[in-house]
């Protein structure tokens, strides 16, 4: 079986109303890159664009980074309070930490929150900042007025079988580079721009292999269901068209649980079309009033 075949499936839950009211964030907000520590230590970069409520949190997926946000900051700004993070292990956040499970991204989203003071928030996590945007979400119900999962989310039912798991490990275990280099190509359409492309591949590809296959791990392993029924406020999915969502099955834990799908890009849908996105991501937004 061809590689990119191997990680289909992986690609399915992994690899990003009236209008809502505005008011200003806490005043001494300051725009700009900042860092915050984690609970245990670890160093936690992040950015601060524009002003405006709710402030939009965005989330990069598998070693990934925030500046994969870039065409959305440029825009939401103009509104909203903006943050992108480098959630721990990834782009300028510290990489000292003993393990990476997906609920420890959750409270690492809350500290920078915390940090900021920030009164009202939407979370928005691509690909595997999905997960880590539940669990943000369950880490402060009373600032967190809506959960977005960008290409993420598809069905809370889903389950890896051991002998999937060992396998698609073992091939990033042997082969890092080559094997992280058609996994994350795979994930675009054919005519997309070679220089995003290239660009993506790069970046989720120059990471610490033990860090990334941990997080693997993690994320085979991540319990979608519970997280789900947790929250009380409306979680939403803006997703490509490759993969169908299980509406149902997700809303067998989250009632207020809808969303989108935009056609005719790859995983990295925000960054392949950001303008079309960006008009999706609003009506998103919007909706959750």
């Amino acid at each position: 079986m061809k590689l990119i075949a191997l990680f289909g499936l992986l690609s399915l839950t992994f690899a990003c109303g009236g209008s809502v009211e505005e008011a200003p964030e806490p005043a001494g907000l300051v725009s700009g890159p900042g860092t915050v520590a984690a609970l245990d230590g670890v160093s936690i970069a992040y950015t601060v664009a524009g002003q405006g409520s709710p402030a939009l949190i965005f989330i990069h997926g598998w070693m990934c980074n925030q500046t994969f946000w870039s065409a959305q900051v440029e825009e939401f700004s103009q509104t909203n309070t903006v943050i992108t993070i480098d959630l721990p292990g990834h782009g300028l956040s510290g990489m000292e930490r003993d393990g990476w499970p997906l609920m420890a991204f959750g409270g690492d989203v809350h500290m920078v929150v915390e940090e900021l003071n920030l009164a009202e928030v939407i979370v928005i996590g691509h690909s595997m900042g999905g997960p880590v945007a539940l669990e943000a979400a369950r880490f402060m119900p009373d600032r967190v007025i809506g959960v977005i999962g960008v290409d993420t989310l598809h069905d809370a039912d889903f389950k890896y079988a051991p002998e999937q798991i060992k396998g698609r490990l073992a091939a990033f275990e042997n082969d890092f580079a080559g094997t992280c280099g058609q996994f994350s190509a795979s994930f675009f359409h054919e005519g997309t721009d070679p220089e995003l492309v290239e660009r993506v591949v790069s970046d989720m590809c120059d990471s610490s292999p033990e860090i990334a296959i941990a997080q693997l791990r993690e994320f085979f392993s991540y319990e979608m269901g519970p997280a789900l029924a947790a929250l009380e406020v409306p979680v939403r999915y803006l997703n490509a068209d490759t993969w169908q969502v299980n509406v149902e099955v997700n809303q067998k834990y989250q009632p207020n649980f809808d969303g989108v799908v935009m056609e005719g890009v790859g995983h990295f849908l925000m960054m392949e079309k950001p303008e079309g996105f960006n008009e999706l991501l609003k009506q998103v937004i919007e909706g959750l009033d």
